[in-house]
């Protein structure tokens, strides 16, 4: 069952960072294009449909999936929390991602309700964060320095 849920774990993981990586991007659409009314209502919908249907459920579904991982692996004699501290790291770096998930959603409000202030230039830097913060993850799993 292990396998099986470590499978489901990555899937959902992959959905996860297809949003994370795409709607930052829709961001700096949306702000550099915000005087094009008809592509910006096109963009508001993309950025709520993606983070609401697909990076919400993902999100979700890795979290979960993750615990139980961590639950299987007390119970079948592999404690990942004496195995070194590879995976506080990585619950460290999952957190901070989880706070950068949220930062998504309220610029996605504020986008939505045409108050956001922010360049795409901002944009631009605000959507490298989810690749270090994988690389970070990975690294942590794969590995294992700690």
């Amino acid at each position: 069952m292990f396998e099986w849920v470590l499978w489901f774990h990555v899937v959902s993981f992959i959905s996860w960072f297809a949003v994370l990586f795409y709607l930052p991007r829709l961001f700096i659409y949306h702000t550099e294009h915000k005087d094009n009314e008809g592509f910006v209502q096109v963009v508001k919908i993309q950025e709520y449909k993606l983070f609401k249907y697909i990076g919400v459920p993902a999100m979700w579904a890795t979290l979960i999936s993750g615990s139980i991982l961590i639950y299987l692996s007390v119970i079948g004699n592999f404690n990942f929390f004496k195995s070194g501290g590879w995976l506080h790291a990585k619950l460290f770096f999952v957190a901070i991602l989880l706070v950068y998930f949220y930062s998504m959603e309220y610029f996605r409000k504020q986008l939505a309700s045409d108050s956001c202030e922010k360049s795409g230039k901002y944009f631009r830097v605000y959507n490298e964060v989810p690749t270090l913060l994988m690389l970070v993850i990975v690294a942590m799993v794969v590995i294992k320095p700690f």
